[in-house]
């Protein structure tokens, strides 16, 4: 599983102000990478693409307030809320040696260490110290600590997680 050219990197929360700003939720609220790039793709809940310029990007709190070439009134930026946002990879750098974006871990099959599927990561929740992995199938729930303790494998390539739940650690 080649990765993607576009790296998913959070989503639109709200439009702010009346200018067509609009309020970024990133996976990562340390990561920078609104700031170093130049262009964006927003993908809308109707399936619809978007590519954009970035003209001006600024942390607010957790959340970082994007301003694009192409919008430029609250209504159009509203329709922008709930869009995921992505950007090129090649205008990032990658990540070190055991690391990952968190992007990449979306959509990755997870299986417990006996091999036994458990669902698809289908979002990183940043609440706490370390990122939680959401991991559902067939209508249930997993929540898996990103750390060490229960996660064993990622193998990006593959579009594979080897998981430990907390419930089976203890």
């Amino acid at each position: 599983m080649t990765p993607s050219p576009h790296l998913q990197v959070g989503y639109v929360a709200k439009a702010h102000g009346l200018r067509g700003e609009v309020v970024i939720r990133t996976f990562d609220p340390s990561s920078e990478v609104l700031f170093e790039v130049k262009r964006a793709r927003l993908r809308r809940r109707d399936g619809a693409e978007l590519d954009l310029s970035l003209e001006d990007a600024r942390a607010n709190g957790k959340d970082v307030v994007v301003i694009f070439a192409q919008v430029r009134t609250r209504e159009e930026a509203e329709v922008l809320v709930g869009a995921t946002v992505s950007v090129l990879r090649e205008e990032i750098e990658p990540p070190a040696e055991g690391e990952y974006f968190q992007g990449d871990l979306v959509g990755l099959e997870a299986v417990g260490e006996d091999g036994r599927p458990l669902g698809t990561v289908e979002e990183i929740w940043s609440t706490g110290e370390v990122p939680t992995l959401v991991i559902r199938r067939g209508g249930e729930e997993l929540l898996v600590p990103f750390a060490e303790d229960f996660v064993g494998e990622v193998d990006v390539e593959r579009g594979r997680i080897v998981v430990r739940p907390p419930e089976l650690t203890e």
